[in-house]
């Protein structure tokens, strides 16, 4: 007797072609850009570090919003980009570069969008040297050019976003309704001084990003951003950067702080209510089912890290997931259409 063929039975990788994907960390960089950190030997490795062992020229391919981009995205099976300035971003540079090179950098996303609306979406950049005008651009591209909220890379040159000055930011994105991805950048420099010099390979992607991005999230918490902004969320790739893991120690070991600080939740608490978390780039099961685990379903986004990560690695990595055909849609694509409104 010849059977028909029923998506539900199918093997993951097969169901995952009746799947929508968005994907939601996925960088570019503008002229403007390489020109700015070129110029920089210390940031040269934002440009050329991956390139070797990824396959492919990253500055190539940082740099194109159009058909090889596409390509790319078809070949491995991915609708959707959310495009999203690459590191170190604005936040490497002062108010009369980092301005300029944001709204540049939101001018250019907002073209290839135009141009391939069913294919593309955006995030905006922001200048954080000044925290009012990106306050104000961040307004302008979620009003005016319909991105979905924005990416901040890490510290602004030492300076982390739990001051107060930066408050507008978060007080703005509430207002509007999107979240803030909060994108690794290299440590502070005191802390790569401290702990990585002679080890500089570790200050990066490996470990460095991870640590200096949770504990700029955990600052954010602890700085009573969340009272006053109880409905903002914000966004933390590469599986929450190793917070889920430690999360519930974390929050046995500072609450008590908390509580002295005068906030109104534990921060275990905060990171269930206002944390979001994406793949991208962290392609292990038992590090993905500790954070499914940890903050559900609901709060994981699918995401690749293009081009510093192949399109081919996500998909493979959402496709063989031991999850349920719901959370796999929910991952996929539509989390992502709940919080960026798509």
């Amino acid at each position: 007797m010849q059977m028909s063929w029923d998506p539900r039975r199918a093997p993951p990788s097969c169901k995952l072609q009746q799947v929508k994907t968005i994907a939601i960390e996925e960088h570019f960089i503008t002229p403007m850009y390489r020109q700015k950190v070129a110029a920089n030997e210390f940031r040269n490795f934002y440009l050329t570090s991956r390139s070797e062992q990824i396959g492919h020229d990253i500055v190539e391919q940082n740099s194109d919003l159009g058909a090889k981009r596409l390509a790319h995205m078809d070949a491995a099976g991915i609708d959707v980009q959310v495009l999203s300035f690459g590191s170190p971003g604005p936040q490497g540079f002062g108010a009369d570069v980092a301005i300029p090179m944001a709204k540049d950098a939101n001018d250019l996303a907002h073209e290839a969008v135009k141009a391939h609306p069913d294919r593309f979406a955006a995030f905006a950049a922001l200048a954080t040297a000044d925290p009012g005008a990106a306050a104000d651009e961040l307004a302008r591209c979620v009003t005016q050019l319909g991105f979905k909220g924005a990416m901040i890379h890490g510290h602004t040159r030492g300076s982390f976003l739990d001051e107060k000055k930066y408050w507008v930011i978060f007080e703005r994105a509430q207002a509007l309704d999107v979240p803030l991805y909060l994108h690794p950048t290299l440590p502070h420099p005191d802390a790569v001084k401290a702990y990585f010099q002679g080890y500089e390979d570790l200050a990066r992607a490996g470990w460095g990003f991870a640590v200096d991005t949770s504990c700029h999230f955990l600052r954010i918490v602890f700085s009573g951003v969340f009272d006053a902004y109880p409905r903002l969320k914000i966004i933390l790739g590469h599986l929450g950067e190793g917070l889920p893991f430690a999360m519930h120690r974390l929050n046995d070991h500072t609450w008590r702080a908390a509580a002295r600080r005068g906030l109104r939740k534990t921060p275990l608490e905060y990171l269930r209510d206002n944390l979001l978390v994406t793949t991208s780039g962290n392609w292990y099961e038992p590090a993905f089912l500790c954070t499914l685990l940890a903050l559900g379903a609901d709060n994981i986004l699918f995401a690749v890290d293009w081009p510093y990560e192949p399109n081919t690695a996500g998909m493979e990595f959402l496709k063989k997931l031991s999850i349920s055909d719901s959370d796999r849609e929910k991952i996929a694509h539509r989390n992502a259409e709940r919080i960026l409104r798509m």
